[in-house]
Parts: C-alpha cells; sequence; structure tokens
C-alpha cells in the first residue's frame, strides 16, 4: 500500500496562503486569549428575519426535504432576473442565463472544472481572492498574474479606482494575453475586489468587454461585494454593458450583503453557453441548495423586494460607519490607506518602521501583542508584503478596541 499522498492530485494545490493567521487565532482563542478577529470575512449581522421566518415555515413541509434541482428551482431563477433587472437594469432568461449556486466558490470553481483543460491558460488579477487562483488549479489549467496596478504606490495615487482612462492597466492585459500560449481562455476578476476594495466604473468594464469580443476569451466576474458600496459609490454589473453577454458571467452572492454566508447561495447569470455548462457539470455533482433555503431565498428577492433594498441600504450604512471607525484609527496610528468605497475591507500599509518585518511577521506580532488578528498582504500577492488586510465584521465598539490596541503597539 502506498505509505505517502504525495501521488494525489489535492498535493499539487499549493498551501493556502492565509491558513497560518487562521491556525494561530484558533490556537490563541483555545489558549483563551479574546482576540478581535478581522482577518476572516464572515458576516456577522444575519439575514433578513423574513427570510428566518421563510425558513422555518418552509422546512415543515415533508416535500421540501427532497432533492431539489441542481439548476435552482425555477421561481428563484426568475425572481433573481427580476432582482437583476430592478438593481443592475440587466436583462436575462430565467430558462438559460441563471443558475443557482452553492456560494460563489463552489459555482465559480466547477465551472472552470467544466470549461478549461490542462494546457489552457487563465488570467488572475494580482492581488486576488485565493479562490480565484486555487480554482484554476484545480481545473488543471495554467494561471498567469495580471497586476491591477503598476505600483501600489499608483493604487494609492489612484485612490484604488480603476476607469476607462486606466490604460496602463489595459496595456498590461494586451501584453499579457498576446504573450502567453496558448492564448488565455478566460479573465477571472471580481470588482469591489477582495482583498485592496478596488472599484470600477462602467467605462472598465466597456474597455474589458471589447477586448474578450476583439480577443475571444470570457470574463468570469466575481460580484460578491455588489451590495456593499458607501458615500453614494454604486458598483456596476459588467453584464449591464453592451453585447457583455456574449463573452461573460457575472457570480451575486446572497452571502455578503443579505448575511447568509452559511446558507450557501448564489447565482451565476450571464453567457448561456457558460450557464449550461456551468448547470450540466453541477448535474452531475450535486442535487441542488436544500430547498426551503432557496424559498427563503426567493422571499427575500420575489416581487420588487422593496424590504431587501431597504435592508441592504441599512447593512451598508452599518459597513459604511464601521469602515470609518477603523480607516480613523489606523491613520491616527500611522497607518496609509485609502478609505474605501466598497466591500467590508480595509487594505492598509503598515506603518514605516515595522515594513521591514514583513506583513506575515507583522500579523503574528498584532496578534501576539495587541490580540488583533489581520490577514498579511503576502497572502494575497508577493508584491503586497507591506500590507495587511482587515475585514469589517466586527461592531464599532470592537473596532474602537481593536485600533486602540494596535495604536499602543504601532
Amino acid at each position: 500500500m502506498p505509505t505517502s499522498g504525495d501521488f494525489f492530485r489535492i498535493s499539487q494545490l499549493p498551501p493556502y496562503p492565509l491558513g497560518e493567521i487562521a491556525h494561530a487565532v484558533r490556537a490563541a482563542q483555545a489558549a483563551g486569549e479574546e482576540i478581535i478577529d478581522l482577518s476572516q470575512i464572515n458576516p456577522d449581522l444575519g439575514p433578513p428575519a423574513a427570510a428566518v421566518d421563510k425558513l422555518v415555515q418552509a422546512c415543515l413541509q415533508p416535500h421540501n426535504h427532497r432533492y431539489s434541482a441542481s439548476q435552482g428551482i425555477t421561481k428563484l431563477r426568475a425572481a433573481c432576473a427580476s432582482w437583476y433587472e430592478q438593481r443592475f437594469g440587466v436583462a436575462l432568461d430565467a430558462a438559460s442565463e441563471i443558475v443557482v449556486t452553492m456560494g460563489t466558490k463552489e459555482g465559480l470553481s466547477h465551472l472552470l472544472l467544466a470549461v478549461v483543460s490542462p494546457g489552457d491558460t487563465v488570467i488572475v488579477p494580482a492581488p486576488s481572492y485565493p479562490i480565484h487562483v486555487s480554482a484554476v488549479f484545480i481545473s488543471g489549467a495554467s494561471l498567469v498574474g495580471l497586476p491591477l496596478f503598476s505600483s501600489y504606490a499608483q493604487a494609492a495615487q489612484n485612490d484604488y479606482h480603476l476607469s476607462a482612462a486606466s490604460g496602463d492597466f489595459f496595456d498590461r492585459l494586451d501584453r499579457m494575453y498576446h504573450n502567453t500560449w496558448p492564448r488565455p481562455k478566460f479573465i477571472v476578476l471580481s470588482f469591489p475586489h477582495n482583498p485592496t476594495a478596488t472599484t470600477v466604473d462602467t467605462g472598465f468594464f466597456q474597455r474589458l468587454v471589447e477586448f474578450a469580443l476583439k480577443n475571444r476569451t470570457y470574463i468570469v466576474h466575481d460580484f460578491a461585494y455588489a451590495d456593499l458600496c458607501f458615500d453614494g459609490f454604486h458598483a456596476p454589473s459588467i453584464l449591464a454593458l453592451p453585447r457583455a453577454k456574449e463573452v461573460a458571467v457575472e457570480y451575486y452572492s446572497l452571502s455578503k450583503g443579505f448575511g447568509m454566508p452559511g446558507w450557501r447561495l448564489g447565482f451565476c447569470v450571464g453567457n448561456p453557453r457558460l450557464v449550461s455548462a456551468l448547470k450540466r457539470i453541477k448535474s452531475y455533482l450535486d442535487s441542488g441548495v436544500f430547498q426551503p433555503l432557496q424559498i427563503a431565498a426567493l422571499k427575500l428577492l420575489d416581487a420588487g423586494a422593496l424590504s431587501a433594498v431597504e435592508y441592504l441600504r441599512e447593512t451598508a450604512a452599518v459597513y459604511q460607519a464601521r469602515r470609518d471607525v477603523l480607516t480613523s484609527g489606523l491613520t491616527a496610528s500611522g497607518w496609509e490607506l485609502s478609505v474605501p468605497r466598497a466591500t467590508v475591507f480595509v487594505w492598509a500599509r503598515i506603518p514605516e518602521r515595522f515594513r521591514s518585518v514583513g506583513s506575515l511577521a507583522f500579523s503574528r506580532r498584532l496578534l501576539e501583542n495587541a490580540r488583533v488578528a489581520a490577514c498579511p498582504g503576502i497572502g494575497f500577492d508577493q508584491q503586497a508584503d507591506e500590507y495587511l488586510r482587515f475585514a469589517l465584521v466586527e461592531p464599532e465598539r470592537k473596532l474602537r478596541q481593536a485600533v486602540e490596541r494596535i495604536g499602543e503597539l504601532s
């Protein structure tokens, strides 16, 4: 019998880049330490009461405990179509352009597994959310990293925003595409962005769609933070651009805005060919999201869902207030940052006197001496070793306590 697992396919995956800090947090908590954990994206506000009530009611019906449909129940897909038209001005066909997923991770990973092969190449911006990288590895394709900005100094100068005028980004994209063989089949990206909170406008997406049309490549857009925008900013859907559905799919999630991360509910919408491929592979791999969860989500999105829009507005206001507490406190302690327009993150540069130790060592120091956990930038990008990512997943009181502890250390 084999004595080593090195021949397993999973052994070819790189270690999860943020696993060390997560392990250190659990160890400290097990030892009785009171840790303010701003390292993980685990929304704490909870779902709307109406969704919970509907979930309970649906669970009491025996037929709802049978197998569901892997592509999602018909009424929920129709509700998603109505929601997208209302929220983002995008018309979708519920039958051919929408599939319900078990969150973004599952949907994105399975899509790549269905549509790329070993030897294919996929462009992923750097820094990036780890699943965007690992999904490419799992599919067997090759990853090509594309810097979002030419440098982090330039990112700060541009206030972490990309537009149609961001010619240097498109120059890098064009060079990378034409210097890569075989030519990349997919571009995987996410705006508002994890981890840097970078935002884009419709002009940026228009240029990206034109690039994909010209070069016969597909776009996979992770729209997880669509609903968490601040200061009057509204994140655009890539599908709102002319001809976008010819080359793009988008993942919309209920996890962040609706406080439902454990429900594992999202949607892949857009290009019918890609949606069909995802439906097909899901038909082999799962029997659909637990039906009462889908019925509860339907309650949120159905019939215009004015109460859902108000809930999202209130949720965004909570995160904006948290953002203001954390950014003002970090700035007062010598951290450099751009105040984010969206997401649940603050991407901040370590004070100058600590930069030489690197983000991983400094995040350990922060955990051990200040009892505050944050994610080291190097876990997202080798060039981001002077940065930490903080998540706004604690109430204002805890965030004030966190910045006080950080200030004492800094």
